[in-house]
């Protein structure tokens, strides 16, 4: 990897896969960025080797991956290293999933890294399919998504149709991993991971209401704490 004074950070996906909308909407606000971005793909992730050196992860939208193994890895190296982290719909899922198989050991997620398909139990459809659309959230008071927001009442983008079992969802919420956004439901839609210096993950997509240079104030706060976390204040963007 080539020296960059500017702050770098990964976008580990499958860039194009499942023509994810996101994708396009990542590649144009990046381009303003006053940070070094590059795709990983997760074929490219067989061991931590790969994230050496990046200053940031971001596990952007387009599950099913064509590796989960390398994305469960990307996300226990941010989480082990305190790099600024941020999930986002497949993402959201695979941060929780990292959680249980690495740091809680429940043994439903043992195995999935080997045989996806060990997985698959856990999946249901979502309650309520969101295709791009808007959906009201209520965000945990006193955490760091209600701290970026300003408020705990919010409406969010999200493009999916499927989710994680609640049992499991439930199981997969202790220690410092806690659930920090529910839909009306009550269906967890956001987590993050208290102590750490970011760490975030969200099934819905503040890409998906972003544009270059009007970002969402989730990712505002994801790519300070990028900069920060390099010791490199932000430059302003003409």
């Amino acid at each position: 990897m080539s020296v960059s004074a500017q702050p770098r950070l990964a976008l580990v996906g499958d860039r194009g896969n499942h023509d994810e909308p996101s994708h396009p909407k990542i590649d144009a606000m990046r381009e303003r960025w006053d940070l070094t971005t590059e795709w990983i793909p997760t074929t490219d992730i067989h061991d931590a080797s790969a994230l050496e050196g990046w200053d940031g992860v971001w596990v952007v939208p387009g599950a099913p991956y064509f590796n989960q193994k390398g994305v469960h890895i990307a996300v226990r190296y941010a989480r082990e290293n305190r790099l600024p982290f941020l999930g986002t719909c497949g993402g959201f899922f695979s941060a929780l999933v990292e959680h249980a198989q690495n740091v809680l050991h429940l043994p439903e997620a043992q195995g999935v890294d080997e045989d996806p398909e060990k997985l698959m139990p856990l999946v249901t459809p979502l309650t309520c399919s969101f295709r791009g659309e808007k959906a009201p959230l209520k965000v945990k008071e006193g955490s760091h998504l209600a701290g970026i927001y300003g408020t705990t009442e919010v409406e969010e983008i999200f493009h999916c149709d499927y989710g994680l079992a609640d049992s499991f969802m439930n199981a997969a919420n202790q220690g410092d991993l806690q659930f920090s956004a529910w839909d009306g439901d009550g269906a967890a839609r956001a987590l993050e991971i208290t102590g750490h210096p970011f760490f975030m993950g969200s099934l819905f997509q503040p890409e998906l209401s972003s544009a270059p240079g009007a970002e969402h104030k989730i990712l505002k706060a994801f790519l300070a704490a990028v900069r920060t976390g390099a010791g490199v204040t932000a430059t302003p963007t003409a």
